[in-house]
C-alpha cells in the first residue's frame, strides 16, 4: 500500500514539475513539425492572426523563444512566428537547399560511391554530422550529404 502511494505521489510530482522544466530548455534548438497541418501565428496565443499554414510534416524549424505552451520558430525560408509546442517534436530533420541536386554518397567523402541524387526541398531524417558531411535518410534511402546543403544540420542554430 505504501509503495502504491509512493508511486502516485511521484507521478503527481512529475506532472507538476515537467511543464515547468520544459520551459527551461535552452534556446535556440532544432525541432521539426509533428503534424500534417499546423498554423504559425503572429503572436503566442490562438487569438493572434494566422501568418502561415504549414502542410509539411517533418519540416525542420529553429526554436528561438519559449513562452508557456508556444514556441517562436523560424522556418527554412527565414519566416518567423509562433507555433503551439505540441505540434513540434525534437526529432532532427533537414531540408535540401540550393538550386542543384545534392549527391548522396555511400560514405562521408566526395569521392565515395554515388548512391543517388536528391532534389532541393526534399526533407529527411538527419543523423550525425562530422567533417562537413551528414548522415541523411530520405524516405528510407540512406546516405551522406554535404552539411552545407542541409538546412537544419548546423550544431548551434
Amino acid at each position: 500500500m505504501v509503495r502504491v502511494f509512493s508511486i502516485i505521489v511521484a507521478a503527481a510530482l512529475c506532472a507538476l514539475v515537467s511543464p515547468a522544466s520544459a520551459q527551461d530548455r535552452e534556446v535556440p534548438y532544432w525541432a521539426s513539425i509533428r503534424a500534417d497541418e499546423v498554423n504559425m501565428r503572429v503572436g503566442p496565443a490562438g487569438t493572434y492572426r494566422i501568418a502561415w499554414v504549414y502542410k509539411r510534416r517533418d519540416l525542420p524549424v529553429k526554436v528561438l523563444r519559449i513562452k508557456e505552451g508556444w514556441r517562436l520558430i523560424e522556418d527554412p525560408d527565414g519566416e518567423q512566428g509562433w507555433m503551439v509546442a505540441r505540434f513540434l517534436k525534437r526529432e532532427r530533420t533537414a531540408i535540401v537547399t540550393g538550386e542543384e541536386l545534392v549527391e548522396m554518397r555511400a560514405e562521408p567523402d566526395a569521392a565515395a560511391r554515388l548512391l543517388w541524387k536528391v532534389e532541393p526541398g526534399a526533407v529527411g531524417l538527419l543523423g550525425d554530422c562530422e567533417a562537413g558531411w551528414c548522415s541523411f535518410d530520405v524516405g528510407g534511402n540512406r546516405g551522406f550529404a554535404p552539411a552545407d546543403r542541409l538546412w537544419g544540420a548546423s550544431e548551434a542554430p
